[in-house]
């Protein structure tokens, strides 16, 4: 059961906008610098891209999403973006390096965007990646798979939307491409949500609209609005939703050279 994800770019700006806050941290690992010529993939609705190109780098975003980019052009018409497949895109001109937020864990297809992420790549080139690690969002997709099941939405239950990998697997994909992995960290971040009254919905309604696919909406309102009642032990604190976010954040270089035997 395959799905294309549509996003509501509005929604996202709006009440998810911790993605992009987060992802700033993620530039001071990229440092970009004046003439870089970088590719943001993933970049959602533009915001880190314009953070990377204030740096003075020529920045191009792509994003698999036509309602992001068109957004994303929106609000910064100086800047390039195009809408593009992050496990088969095509450039002319290589990249110094390559930054991704939050975006490869919706990539099922990891072998063939690190390939093509190599392929882009300048020799001495970098890449920069945060993604959703091993366990991410375990708490919130074990009850909806649930409640999903009860409810007698069997393929809707079984639906593979995202890859989260441990650290083991994802560097030793890079480097059975050929990169050399320079840095590679897993971790927790549990990520406070905005509404303190629906935020695990409204999480669901943003990231997980996938799985309601042929469930009529007030069946859906539902099952998002049980999955919050059977998270909150779990995810509410302090007056506030918390998602059970692990990330997984790499830095990988392309080698100047490749020695062969």
């Amino acid at each position: 059961m395959k799905q294309r994800t549509v996003w509501d770019a509005q929604l996202y700006d709006q009440k998810h906008a911790f993605v992009a806050e987060y992802g700033k941290g993620l530039i001071e690992w990229l440092a970009p610098k004046p003439g870089e010529r970088i590719l943001d993939l993933g970049c959602g609705t533009g915001h880190l891209a314009d953070e990377i190109a204030q740096a003075g780098c020529e920045v191009v975003g792509m994003d698999a999403s036509a309602e992001m980019v068109e957004q994303a052009r929106r609000a910064f018409p100086e800047l390039h973006f195009e809408v593009g497949d992050a496990a088969d895109f095509s450039f002319t001109e290589p990249f110094d390096a390559i930054f991704s937020n939050a975006t490869l864990h919706w990539v099922l297809d990891y072998q063939a965007a690190i390939a093509c992420m190599y392929r882009h790549l300048k020799p001495g080139g970098r890449l920069v990646l945060e993604m959703g690690g091993a366990g991410n969002i375990e708490q919130i997709i074990r009850q909806l798979r649930t409640e999903l099941q009860n409810r007698g939405y069997r393929a809707q239950s079984e639906l593979q939307l995202w890859f989260f990998p441990g650290i083991g697997t994802y560097t030793s994909a890079l480097e059975a491409a050929g990169f050399q992995v320079e840095i590679a960290q897993h971790y927790d971040r549990p990520t406070q949500l905005q509404s303190s009254a629906h935020g695990v919905e409204d999480w669901l309604s943003m990231f997980a609209g996938a799985f309601f696919e042929g469930v009529p909406e007030g069946k859906a309102a539902e099952i998002r609005a049980q999955v919050q009642a059977a998270a909150r032990p779990h995810l509410f604190r302090d007056g506030h939703w918390y998602a059970d976010y692990k990330r997984l954040r790499v830095m990988a270089v392309k080698p100047l050279r490749v020695d062969k035997d």
